[in-house]
């Protein structure tokens, strides 16, 4: 399987969540199956059905983040040279030719993604549209409500 980009921040995240699951949900689940337990009959004790659902979910979790963090190529941008050039993990300013409003985007792997942060995923495609571009190039980002002309304004390697 091909390897997947994230950012240092994507990756921490991740494996803060892995350990967790890991040393805090793990066993608050456990104690719970076994409290269960000791209620006697399993056929119809809703607790023990619930906190063995709490441990499939979990589980599958964990094993989600493993794999996910197995197939990603961890991108540190602070290492790379500031070129102004837009590359995975740059935060890049825009400028919205047709109405002068400026947002900021910062280009991210598809796990880390969250619009609302203007974290973007590295496939959308505004972000398909930015990559390779320079600060002062005009991009045209195909939207589902139409073309959209932006200008890159600033281009920052942030952590």
């Amino acid at each position: 399987m091909n390897k997947v980009p994230m950012t240092k921040a994507g990756e921490m995240a991740l494996r803060a969540e892995l350990e967790r699951l890991r040393k805090v949900e793990r066993p608050r689940i456990i104690a719970a199956i076994a409290e269960a337990r000791e209620h006697g009959d399993l056929k119809e004790n809703a607790e023990y059905h619930a906190a063995r659902e709490q441990q499939s979910f979990a589980e599958g979790r964990i094993m989600e983040i493993e794999g996910k963090l197995s197939y990603a190529q961890v991108i540190d941008i602070t290492s790379i040279p500031h070129t102004g050039k837009v590359i995975f993990g740059t935060t890049i300013d825009l400028i919205n030719l047709a109405n002068d409003q400026e947002v900021t985007y910062r280009i991210v792997g598809d796990d880390e993604a969250d619009v609302k942060r203007n974290l973007i995923s590295v496939s959308s495609p505004i972000a398909r549209a930015l990559i390779g571009k320079e600060e002062g190039d005009v991009v045209v980002v195909k939207a589902p409500s139409g073309d959209i002309e932006y200008e890159v304004d600033q281009v920052r390697h942030e952590a």
